[in-house]
């Protein structure tokens, strides 16, 4: 086996689904003897990274602002120093800095360059970056699609289709948490014991759809048996909109039918605890993981059929599927659920293995042959 040096470029290492599928490809890399090298401004899970036998080197590519581009000069001393066979870009200002430094870069010294798409954004020059990789990888079919549909210079043979995944020994199926877990969620939520848990994970955005959530559990007033729940917390500069929230419930007359978690790393638990989980997010998810973290519980999911989501659940749990915005329909699919309850089987689909074995083969497959022009 030959040995690579990957080095995978993104903002930060916060919380999100970038940070989680950078940590998977590091973990997977390190397991397979080569060395993982990530860069980024820092964050809280520099620490597990680091922990997990990868690198990390502190450059500020986090702002969107032309004074990141003087990182561009410090990052090419650093591909020089590291020589890496890839060099795998993962947002957008990061790649900017990444691919400006590559480009002048001898052709002889050049890395691979990758990009992942994990975002649907605004269509722009500023935004074409994502698709200069000279492999583009698509972690779900409606991203596949967003590219070609709106980067026709990208080559459609350099896009890599490579599906994001969760493992299942992570979220098996039927989990039941521990006896101590479970203690402690009962006496921080007694409201929710003995009773059908409708459930809006996500974080505290207007995108996440919670005024829709809010007008469900309204409209089930005849159902006493139902308490919502609402899971997630709100970063500092969303504080304003958690506490509209709690206002909203309140003024809906719904205090005492919708709770709300606040931020948790103990998602797998939740989840578990959660009869009927929904997305309604406005916008169209690139992937959808919480989604597939819940069916991979055997939890149930309502949600619009758009997006990663929509692939998600047609795939998975297709019956879970309504038509983006149909708010009627919402209701109807949820009675329905409540009359005959109707649980997802454990499915074969979007594994995280597969998304490591893929994405460690590509990088193999391009570090074999020499990199494009400039």
């Amino acid at each position: 086996m030959t040995r690579l040096t990957v080095v995978q470029i993104l903002p930060a290492l916060q919380a999100g689904g970038v940070e989680r599928c950078t940590l998977e490809t590091a973990r997977a890399l390190v397991a397979a003897g080569h060395r993982s090298v990530v860069i980024s401004s820092g964050g809280l899970q520099v620490e597990q990274l680091v922990r997990e036998g990868s690198e990390h080197i502190m450059l500020p590519v986090e702002r969107k602002s032309l004074l990141t581009l003087q990182q561009v000069r410090l990052l090419r001393r650093l591909l020089r120093e590291l020589r890496p066979d890839i060099l795998h870009a993962r947002s957008r200002v990061p790649a900017w800095v990444a691919w400006l430094a590559w480009r002048k870069l001898p052709a002889g010294e050049r890395p691979r360059f990758v990009t992942t798409v994990h975002g649907l954004h605004s269509v722009s020059p500023y935004s074409a970056i994502m698709a200069r990789g000279e492999a583009v990888i698509a972690g779900s079919e409606t991203v596949r699609r967003y590219i070609l549909d709106n980067y026709p210079e990208c080559p459609p043979e350099r896009i890599r289709l490579i599906p994001e995944g969760v493992d299942p020994a992570e979220f098996p199926y039927d989990y039941t948490p521990d006896a101590g877990w479970l203690a402690r969620w009962r006496q921080e939520f007694p409201e929710l014991q003995g009773k059908k848990v409708l459930a809006l994970p996500g974080r505290l955005t207007r995108l996440k759809g919670h005024a829709t959530f809010i007008e469900l559990i309204g409209a089930l007033a005849d159902h006493p048996e139902v308490q919502g729940l609402i899971v997630g917390g709100a970063e500092a500069k969303k504080a304003a909109y958690a506490e509209e929230l709690k206002a909203a419930v309140a003024a809906a007359g719904l205090a005492g039918r919708i709770s709300f978690t606040g931020h948790r790393s103990d998602m797998r638990e939740v989840l578990s605890q959660c009869d009927l989980v929904y997305s309604l997010s406005t916008q169209p998810e690139t992937f959808g993981r919480t989604v597939l973290e819940a069916l991979r519980l055997g939890r149930p999911v309502l949600g619009w059929e758009v997006g990663g989501v929509g692939d998600i659940l047609a795939r998975c749990y297709p019956q879970g599927r309504v038509a983006p915005g149909d708010r009627a329909a919402l209701l109807a699919a949820t009675r329905r659920w409540l009359a005959a309850p109707d649980w997802p089987a454990p499915s074969p689909h979007f594994l995280l293995s597969a998304m490591t074995d893929e994405t460690l083969a590509l990088y193999a497959s391009l570090a074999g042959t020499t990199a494009a022009p400039a």
